[in-house]
């Protein structure tokens, strides 16, 4: 009976502070629980004010893509669907973790403009991870999150990097990853996947920062049948002058999906019309430079090419962000993002806010 009266009280003690958690919004909580046990709720709250122009279509922020106008427009615009939330649970050995943000249709996020604004959830990231062994949905082994540029439109130069998230099973040993992942042929066949990818990543780390080397090996699924491809990278964020550092990723072969947020598809049809695995050409490079301990400015440039659809896409971007406080900073960003192949680019101007929780 003592037990079952003590397990409520500690029931009562943890929704009450999970209250005091909801109910804050201006700071990150952790909570011991028993055991070393501990829960931890996190993420940020991000303001964007954003003016393009020109004959690519506006977007909340630019990826690998873009509707090509007729003729330049102008367009201004105020979003917070990067907006997120996570929450960390660690049992031991045992760690759980999920996140959302609000960019349900991926890229606008469904916000209703007429009424209320209002925008979908959606599922970052969701996995347990137990030791050396992750299972569920998170990054993918093959990218190197070190290495994206700090921008204020969000992820950067998406055109030419490693950017993706999918369920996985992952096993680390040090600086050695290797994993199985969700399959899936951009531009081919959907559903007709047998075999999953197969990812190995090695990263060497120091003092100096962190180079990556990492390779991919699919089946791609085709009208035509099935079609192997394997593709590579390498990635890193190496240390330079004081807190100074240089960002870059370099990606080849038949990458497709992995990289560039849909600007190379995982198949192409040939000049003869049968189809075959696309090969990509990727290289984003970013320095960051800090001019005082609280304010820092980046240059990124990314840049993606495609054999079979003569894809050339690019972006790049100049920004400086000012902390106010540890947790709240702004950030202003001028830049332009290209579609080379359809003769199409917009300039853009963002503003941002960043409140971490």
């Amino acid at each position: 009976m003592f037990k079952n009266s003590l397990f409520k009280v500690k029931k009562l003690v943890l929704a009450t502070s999970l209250l005091a958690v909801t109910s804050a919004a201006n700071a990150g909580y952790t909570i011991k629980l028993d055991d070393g046990d501990s829960i931890t709720f996190g993420g940020y709250v991000k303001v964007d004010a954003r003016y393009t122009s020109g004959n690519i279509a506006a977007n909340d922020y630019w990826y690998g893509g873009g509707t090509v106008l007729a003729e330049s427009q102008s367009n201004f615009g105020i979003a917070v669907n990067e907006t997120r939330f996570n929450t960390k649970y660690v049992h031991g050995d045992v760690t759980g973790f999920i996140e959302m943000d609000f960019y349900g249709d991926a890229v606008s996020g469904g916000g209703n403009e007429i009424i209320s604004n209002s925008s979908k959830p959606r599922l970052r990231h969701a996995f347990v991870k137990y030791k050396n062994i992750l299972v569920g949905q998170t990054w993918t082994t093959f990218q190197n999150t070190s290495s994206l540029a700090e921008a204020a439109d969000f992820g950067g130069p998406l055109v030419a990097s490693a950017f993706i998230r999918q369920g996985q099973v992952r096993y680390t040993n040090g600086g050695l990853q290797l994993s199985i992942e969700n399959p899936e042929t951009y531009k081919g066949v959907h559903g007709n996947d047998s075999i999953p990818d197969f990812i190995g990543k090695y990263t060497f780390k120091g003092d100096w920062g962190n180079v990556s080397v990492s390779g991919l090996a699919r089946q791609l699924q085709t009208l035509d049948g099935s079609e192997s491809a394997v593709g590579f990278g390498v990635a890193g964020r190496i240390n330079t002058f004081g807190k100074d550092d240089f960002r870059f990723q370099v990606h080849g072969g038949n990458v497709g999906r992995y990289v560039g947020v849909t600007a190379s598809t995982d198949v192409a049809q040939n000049s003869t019309g049968s189809w075959e695995a696309e090969d990509t050409t990727s290289v984003m490079v970013a320095y960051r430079h800090f001019w005082t301990d609280d304010m820092r400015s980046s240059v990124f440039y990314g840049n993606t090419t495609t054999d079979l659809r003569d894809t050339d896409r690019s972006h790049w971007g100049v920004n400086i962000f000012k902390n106010v406080t540890k947790q709240l900073s702004f950030g202003l960003e001028v830049g332009n993002f290209e579609m080379a192949e359809s003769n199409a680019d917009s300039d853009y101007v963002q503003l941002s806010t960043k409140f971490v929780l």
